[in-house]
């Protein structure tokens, strides 16, 4: 969109996790104004039409009709907790909310690259967005106390890094599954 700039690219406007978003990491999504991303956003549209705010959370109109259903049964994980996530930096603060997708996006490289037997990166994406960053650091703390990498086959510390995310997700009450959006009508 012409003339939507971000100077931020690691949390969007409207709440998405950039930084750990499995499009962004792959090279797919440069994010919201960073170049041919999703240049035909509504968001980016609002926001320039309310003087380039930074988050949809600096405008006075938050939370507006954008915002109705925003989160409801998006399969694109990212999509699920953005109205949460946007409460989490703004009660932290950016800075420190940042601080925190950094640990995160640091937890999911070590999973990519020590416990991804090929058939785990989806899991690994989706665990990493929708955990807590304490159960996050539980996990890598229970994978560290085990075999290190190079003694134990991939396959083996690939399933218990997924059992080990899968429970902490079923504690939570937490589906690391794709979601439906509920049917019209």
């Amino acid at each position: 969109m012409k003339g939507f700039t971000r100077t931020e690219p690691r949390f969007s406007l409207c709440g998405l996790n950039c930084v750990l978003c499995s499009m962004h990491l792959g090279g797919y999504c440069p994010g919201c104004g960073g170049g041919a991303g999703n240049q035909s956003c509504a968001k980016a549209r609002c926001s320039l039409e309310h003087g380039s705010i930074s988050f949809c959370w600096q405008c006075p109109k938050y939370p507006c009709s954008h915002y109705e259903s925003f989160d409801d049964g998006d399969s694109f994980v990212p999509h699920r907790n953005r109205k949460q996530d946007i409460a989490q930096a703004e009660k932290l603060g950016l800075g420190a909310y940042l601080a925190q997708l950094e640990e995160k996006r640091a937890i999911l490289e070590k999973l990519l690259a020590h416990y991804n037997d090929g058939r785990r990166k989806t899991l690994f994406s989706t665990a990493v967005y929708l955990l807590p960053l304490e159960d996050l650091r539980f996990v890598m703390a229970a994978l560290d106390s085990r075999a290190k990498p190079g003694e134990q086959a991939v396959r083996e510390r690939a399933l218990a890094a997924a059992e080990l995310l899968q429970e902490a997700a079923d504690r939570r009450g937490i589906g690391l599954k794709r979601s439906q959006k509920p049917k019209k009508g």
